[in-house]
Formats: structure tokens, sequence, C-alpha cells
């Protein structure tokens, strides 16, 4: 996409997905599929994101979900990091989150991706 003539704006996009499983094939499955819908929704290039913070839920601890994404073309340079996220009882299990900070044209909407279970977190979204 080219940019250089365009006004831009920084967004923070959201969005979540759900594992099936406690298990690298499973998260990693369940993260690229996340990040590649947040790309394609915001038709975005990796120069058009500054950072992406990926947050999970404690039973999720069988690999890094930004070790994942960093795999995507472009994305070497990208500002990445996991955390989890706070305990609520109540919570979605083998939730994975993520907050992207990007650069969008300022006529572009963005698009909050919620996959899978996620999608019960916000149907308005979905």
């Amino acid at each position: 996409m080219d940019l250089s003539n365009k006004t831009l704006k920084l967004h923070a996009l959201r969005g979540a997905t759900t594992s099936k499983h406690n298990s690298i094939m499973a998260i990693e499955k369940a993260v690229s599929e996340l990040v590649s819908e947040l790309v394609k929704r915001n038709q975005l290039s990796p120069e058009q994101i500054v950072s992406v913070t990926f947050s999970v839920t404690s039973d999720l601890n069988a690999c890094f979900p930004a070790s994942i994404a960093r795999r995507q073309s472009g994305w070497e340079d990208i500002a990445l990091i996991d955390c989890q996220q706070m305990f609520v009882e109540s919570d979605l299990s083998h939730c994975i989150r993520i907050l992207a900070h990007v650069w969008l044209p300022s006529n572009q909407s963005p698009n909050h991706p919620y996959l899978g279970e996620a999608s019960l977190l916000r149907p308005d979204r979905s």
C-alpha cells in the first residue's frame, strides 16, 4: 500500500480469539488466524504497524503469541510483547487478545476481529 499521499491517523485495533488447546500447534493456529484477519480486514502493510500487544488467559502457557506473529513477513522490526490477562473467574478460557497500534488512512474505519469463542466478548464486532 502506498501511503505517501494519504493523511494517516493512529488507531488502536482490538481483537481476540480462542485456542482449542494449550498446545503450541493450537496456539499457533489461533494467533496466525487472528493476525491474518487483523491485517486483511484493515488492509495493513507492515510499515503501518507500530506495535502489538498480546494478552492470554492464564490457561495458555505453551508458547508466546508474539513469537508466532514475528514470523509474518515484514514483522521483524515491529514492537511485539506478550502479557498475561488479568484473572477474572468468569472470563472466557483459552483466550488470546490483541491490541495493535497502527496508522490507517484517515478515511478508513478500523475493523476489530473477534473470532472463535471470543466472538461472545464483542458480538457487535464479530
